[in-house]
């Protein structure tokens, strides 16, 4: 889950939590809109996690190498 999937899912949660007044039968909207923002949250801090683990933005250039020189055959 990206970072636009997990905004969208706050976003759809916070509108079914607060801005809904309708009543479905067999469903909470609000308890959905819950769940998907705590779902969207937990999928915010993982990408923001595993972002920076991969590069990302912490990535400035200044990786360390290490080089192995072997030397030839010795006569």
């Amino acid at each position: 889950m990206g970072l636009g999937v997990s905004i969208f899912l706050i976003a759809v949660g916070a509108i079914l939590t607060w801005a809904v007044n309708a009543t479905v039968s067999g469903l909470e909207l609000t308890t959905i809109g819950v769940i998907l923002m705590v779902v969207g949250a937990l999928g915010l801090v993982l990408s923001m996690i595993f972002w920076s683990s991969w590069g990302g933005l912490a990535n400035n250039g200044s990786r360390r190498t290490t080089t192995y020189v072997e030397d030839g055959p010795r006569i």
